[in-house]
């Protein structure tokens, strides 16, 4: 558990850790007041990096993954998760003791053309400023 008084974590996940994942947690960080909750991604089975099309796209809204290295989801870095957010992940969606399960039902970005890639970021960055507002982490 974590020690109270401490940001909630919130967790999003998806297979290759390369795409939604990946843009979701940078939304969410941008957006939440890091007093309150913190943001990480990871993957069932992460690719080696996160996608280039994924990198251009969130450079166009002024958010930098390009350092961004895809990480396996294990139950150490999930570890005190208030929430899991799934993000196409079907049957390898990973289970979180203790956090609540949201499941995002977003196509991947991975090999599309930008114009796609850029629809599917302005969803998840919707969904993120949503989820921040609602959950009163901003």
């Amino acid at each position: 558990m974590p020690p109270p008084g401490s940001p909630d974590l919130v967790v999003f996940a998806c297979v290759h850790n390369a795409g939604r994942s990946q843009m979701a947690a940078a939304f969410f960080n941008a957006f939440a007041d890091p007093r309150r909750a913190r943001a990480i991604s990871a993957g069932t089975d992460p690719a080696s990096r996160v996608h280039p099309e994924v990198v251009d796209a969130m450079a166009e809204v002024g958010l930098d993954v390009s350092a961004a290295v895809p990480q396996r989801l294990t139950a150490e870095l999930a570890t005190g998760a208030r929430l899991l957010v799934t993000m196409g992940c079907g049957d390898q969606c990973p289970y979180i003791p203790g956090a609540a399960l949201d499941d995002w039902p977003l196509a991947d970005p991975k090999g599309q053309a930008l114009e796609g890639v850029r629809a599917i970021r302005d969803e998840v960055k919707a969904r993120v400023e949503r989820l921040v507002r609602t959950k009163g982490w901003g």
